[in-house]
């Protein structure tokens, strides 16, 4: 059993993930009224999974059948997984681990959703050798990658289990080597956010132009061929060289100018990106 400790925005995409892969889930929250909302986001998410010719009515059933729901913490007692989806408050999260220490004997793995460490989250935990980090992508029922990253006392056999737990569910881990702050893809896409608000902040281009510049270019890409698979492909020496003129031309601001260009992204972008992303799950199915 798989329980999910919060029904947000990444608690629902992660219980539809474990029950869509055949695992009881218990998605546990504070309210029955938002835990009932949450079950209805699920409902949702598996319809457009039939839209997609994902999963049949009947896969899509059976997976909503397995996640119930919780306000009582203690229900996670059972599980051999539980993931902690709570919102980004500190004391929160360090109550939560610390209760769910007590609550799930071991080998249950204690894991963390969020960007966080797992050394910032085991102040009042015992046995930490069980804690690791999970960081799911949102939405999490759509985005492949977790990235799995152990803290200084995390059991190395917790990450190779936690690994082959995730890809079980269908998802693509990867393991971090050491903590840092923002693990691997949160650095990246914040390395080229910086750039960009600072082009836009300097006149260079507007926000258009700058979007549509990735977009219409290595944006396409990506997908296939990652940054360092698109230096090989690119001839490693011409990316060493042209790294050594433009390297010291970046930007390196430490704190963001003012986002205040024209707001764009609206309900229909949204939809955009979500129909982009079943493509991409569709065409690996």
């Amino acid at each position: 059993m798989v329980a999910v400790i919060g029904n947000g925005i990444m608690g629902h995409g992660i219980s539809q993930v474990f029950a869509a892969a055949g695992d009881e889930v218990v998605m546990i929250g504070h309210r029955e009224a938002s835990l009932a909302a949450a079950r209805d986001r699920v409902r949702d998410s598996l319809r457009l999974f039939q839209v997609h010719g994902l999963l049949s009515q009947d896969e899509a059933d059976a997976a909503l059948a397995r996640i119930s729901t919780s306000t009582r913490l203690e229900d996670a007692a059972g599980a051999d997984l539980v993931v902690e989806a709570v919102p980004e408050d500190t004391e929160l999260k360090l109550t939560i681990f610390g209760l769910l220490d007590e609550i799930c004997p071991p080998p249950a793995v204690l894991a963390s959703s969020s960007g966080r460490p797992a050394s910032s989250l085991v102040a009042r935990v015992k046995r930490r050798e069980r804690v690791v980090a999970t960081h799911f992508w949102n939405p999490a029922q759509l985005l492949p990658l977790v990235e799995v990253c152990a803290g200084p006392e995390t059991d190395p056999e917790v990450v190779t289990w936690t690994c082959d737990r995730l890809r079980k569910a269908g998802k693509a881990p990867v393991v971090v080597e050491r903590e840092i702050d923002g693990f691997i893809g949160n650095r990246l896409q914040f390395a080229l956010l910086r750039e960009a608000v600072a082009l836009w902040s300097q006149g260079v281009a507007t926000a258009e132009a700058i979007d549509t510049a990735v977009k219409a270019s290595f944006g396409r890409r990506l997908a296939t061929t990652g940054p360092l698979e698109s230096a090989e492909l690119g001839g490693l020496r011409t990316m060493q060289e042209f790294s050594r003129y433009l390297f010291p031309r970046l930007s390196t601001i430490s704190e963001p100018p003012r986002y205040d260009w024209p707001q764009r992204a609206g309900e229909d972008l949204l939809q955009a990106r979500y129909e982009e992303l079943f493509r991409h799950l569709v065409a690996r199915s």
